[in-house]
């Protein structure tokens, strides 16, 4: 079997080979003051299993990953910032995320996991700062269970 993702910039490669095949999975941004914030949640069954053992996810058919990249607006250029989050269910089950820095080249990304059991839709309210400049980011997702 022909593996997906072998490079070493394996999230950059693996949003862009999802928004090809999977659009409901799309990458997703927002602009939020001066950063253009992207953004993607997905099952981590979709992952090669050597990119997940490297970088310590556990696949499952009851986890998923959150990727977040934050680029500044007018050059693009990869930001490092201060990240933290939340995942709320539709009957108010909080959960917090925690996130994990990548750095690949120039490219930075924050990645989180979040478990669930059954299908779930879910709210998440992501805090992002650099200095005095600070942002929310939220966005909705539905995990199914493969």
């Amino acid at each position: 079997m022909m593996k997906l993702f072998t490079s070493k910039h394996v999230f950059m490669a693996l949003v862009l080979s999802w928004l090809a095949f999977i659009p409901a999975q799309a990458e997703q941004k927002k602009q939020l003051g001066v950063w253009d914030v992207h953004y993607i949640a997905l099952p981590t069954t979709l992952l090669d299993p050597t990119i997940a053992s490297q970088y310590k996810i556990e696949r499952s058919k009851y986890n998923g990953l959150v990727n977040i990249s934050v680029l500044n607006s007018k050059d693009q250029v990869a930001q490092q910032v201060q990240i933290s989050g939340e995942a709320k269910t539709l009957i108010g089950k909080i959960k917090p995320l925690t996130f994990v820095e990548v750095k690949e080249g120039a490219a930075v990304y924050y990645i989180a996991q979040y478990g669930y059991q059954t299908e779930q839709m879910v709210s998440f309210t992501i805090q992002i700062s650099q200095g005095s400049q600070s942002q929310e980011l939220k966005f909705n997702h539905t995990f199914y269970p493969d």
